[in-house]
C-alpha cells in the first residue's frame, strides 16, 4: 500500500480505468480498501441570497488550504457581510460593509415635503422678481413733469392725502384719424377738460368736482418756466383758464388760494390715453338714466346698462352741449370714473397679464404727474377713487351759491365748511350741488 490518498495504487494511476473495475479473480469489494472517513455534514441551513457568488477558493488533499484557519462561510451557508452585526468591515466585495445580507438597497422613496417647500420658493421667487421688474418698468413710464415746489404761499397740510385729477383735452400722439374718430378736433396746446379734487382719508374717500366754469380769483404766482413773480390783480375768470394761462402750477395754485386746501399731488391725463385704457380693459359697463345726444362730441346714448369703449367713452365724458348746466357733465365724469376704478381695479385684470400690462401701458403712456408722484401714491389714488361709489366713499359738486356772467360761484360758508372737514379727516358732511 502507498500513501496515496483514497487508496490508490500505482495500478490506478495507469490508464483510464475510473469506475471500470480491475482484471483480478477476486471481487472488487474483497479488496482491501484503505478506509476512508468524511466528516459528517453540517447542519443543512437556509443561505441567505447572495448578492454575487464568488468562485470558492481551491482546496487542497487533506482538507487543507492556503489560508488555515480562516474560515470562509461557504460551508456553513454563511454569506458576507451576512449577519448583520455592524461590524463595520468591508467584505471585498462591494457591500461596504453594510451588513444588509447581501441584498441590494432599493432607491429611497421622494420626500415630498421637501419638495413642496422647494418648489414654493421658487414660485415666491419667480412672483417677487415679475413684480419687482414690473414696479420698475412702470415707474419709468410715469411723466413726472409738475413741480409743486415752484408753487408759492401754499396752505397748511391737513390729514389725509388730497389729489388734484385733470382731464385735459391734450391731443399728443393722436393721428389725423384718431383726432376724427374721436371727435377732439385739431386744436393747438391743450386745456383742462374736466378737474376734481380726490381726498383720500380714514373716513373714506371724498371725490369734488371742480366745475371748468367755477368763477375764481387768479393770485399772485410764479412762471413755471420763467421763474418771474406775477402779482395778483384781483381778477375773477373761469377756473380753466388758470391752466391755459401757466399751466399745472398755476391750476394747483388758483385752487389752493380759492379753497384754503393743500394739494399734495397732481395727475393728469389726455384723450388720448383715456380712451385706450377703456379699450385695454374690454369697456367699461355703465347704467345711462336717461338718453341723450350731441353732435359735438359724438355722443349718442339710449337709456339702460350698456358698455362703453374708448370713443363712447370719452363722447360721455365730454358732453356739455346736451345738458343745461355744467353740474351735470360733471357728474357723469364722477360717474364714469368711479365706474373705470371699480372695473379696473379686480382680480381679473391684475393677475391677469394680457390685460395688466395693456391697460398700464396705455394709461401710464399719457399720465402726467407731479415730481414727487410714487407709483405706490398712483395706486393708491386709483384705489381710493374705486372706493368712492362703495363703502363710506362720497362724491360731490363743489357747492354753488349762484353765476355771474355766466360763470359759477362757489357757496364761501359751505366751501369753507367741506375744507375744515377735509383737512382734520373728519366725516364730510357737506353737500353739493
Amino acid at each position: 500500500m502507498n500513501d496515496w490518498p483514497e487508496g490508490w495504487t500505482d495500478d490506478n494511476r495507469s490508464g483510464n480505468r475510473y469506475g471500470q473495475g480491475s482484471d483480478s479473480d477476486r471481487p472488487e469489494g474483497a479488496r482491501v480498501m484503505r478506509h476512508v472517513q468524511r466528516p459528517p455534514a453540517p447542519p443543512q441551513q437556509r443561505p441567505a441570497p447572495p448578492r454575487q457568488r464568488q468562485p470558492e477558493p481551491p482546496q487542497y488533499a487533506g482538507g487543507y488550504d492556503n489560508n488555515a484557519g480562516y474560515d470562509n462561510g461557504y460551508n456553513t451557508g454563511q454569506v458576507y457581510g451576512g449577519g448583520g452585526n455592524g461590524g463595520g468591515r468591508g467584505n471585498g466585495y462591494g457591500d461596504g460593509g453594510r451588513g444588509d445580507g447581501g441584498y441590494v438597497q432599493g432607491r429611497p422613496a421622494p420626500d415630498w415635503r421637501r419638495r413642496i417647500k422647494i418648489g414654493a420658493l421658487s414660485l415666491v421667487v419667480v412672483v417677487l422678481t415679475v413684480s419687482i421688474g414690473t414696479y420698475f418698468w412702470a415707474d419709468s413710464k410715469l411723466k413726472r413733469e409738475v413741480d409743486l415746489s415752484k408753487v408759492i404761499e401754499r396752505p397748511k397740510a391737513g390729514d389725509g392725502t388730497n389729489y388734484l385729477i385733470v382731464g385735459s383735452d391734450s391731443r399728443a400722439g393722436m393721428t389725423a384719424e384718431d383726432k376724427k374718430k374721436l371727435h377732439t378736433g385739431s386744436a393747438e396746446g391743450k386745456r383742462t377738460d374736466s378737474m376734481m379734487i380726490l381726498h383720500d382719508g380714514s373716513n373714506g374717500p371724498t371725490l369734488i368736482s371742480l366745475p371748468r366754469d367755477s368763477n375764481v380769483e387768479i393770485p399772485s404766482f410764479k412762471g413755471s418756466d420763467s421763474g418771474k413773480l406775477y402779482p395778483g390783480r384781483g381778477r375773477f375768470t373761469k377756473l380753466n383758464a388758470a391752466y391755459a394761462m401757466d399751466g399745472p402750477e398755476l391750476l394747483v395754485r388758483t385752487v389752493e388760494f380759492n379753497t384754503g386746501l393743500r394739494i399734495d399731488h397732481y395727475c393728469e391725463i389726455g384723450f388720448g390715453g383715456f380712451a385706450k385704457i377703456v379699450d385695454a380693459i374690454g369697456g367699461v359697463e355703465l347704467d345711462i338714466p336717461k338718453a341723450f345726444k350731441d353732435k359735438w362730441s359724438g355722443a349718442d346714448f339710449q337709456a339702460g346698462k350698456q358698455t362703453l369703449n374708448g370713443e363712447q367713452a370719452l363722447a360721455f365724458v365730454r358732453t356739455r352741449h346736451a345738458f343745461s348746466s355744467d353740474l351735470d357733465r360733471t357728474k357723469n365724469q364722477q360717474k364714469f370714473l368711479a365706474a373705470l376704478a371699480s372695473q379696473t381695479a379686480t382680480p381679473a385684470t391684475i393677475l391677469n397679464p394680457f390685460k395688466l400690462y395693456p391697460t398700464m401701458g396705455a394709461g401710464l403712456d399719457t399720465l402726467v404727474v407731479d415730481k414727487d408722484m410714487s407709483l405706490w401714491s398712483l395706486s393708491q389714488m386709483f384705489f381710493a377713487l374705486k372706493d368712492v361709489t362703495g363703502g363710506d366713499g362720497k362724491s360731490m359738486n363743489m357747492p354753488i351759491s349762484g353765476s355771474t356772467g355766466g360763470n359759477l360761484v362757489w357757496d364761501k360758508a359751505k366751501v369753507k365748511q367741506l375744507v375744515e372737514q377735509l383737512n382734520n379727516d373728519e366725516k364730510v358732511t357737506v353737500s353739493g350741488n
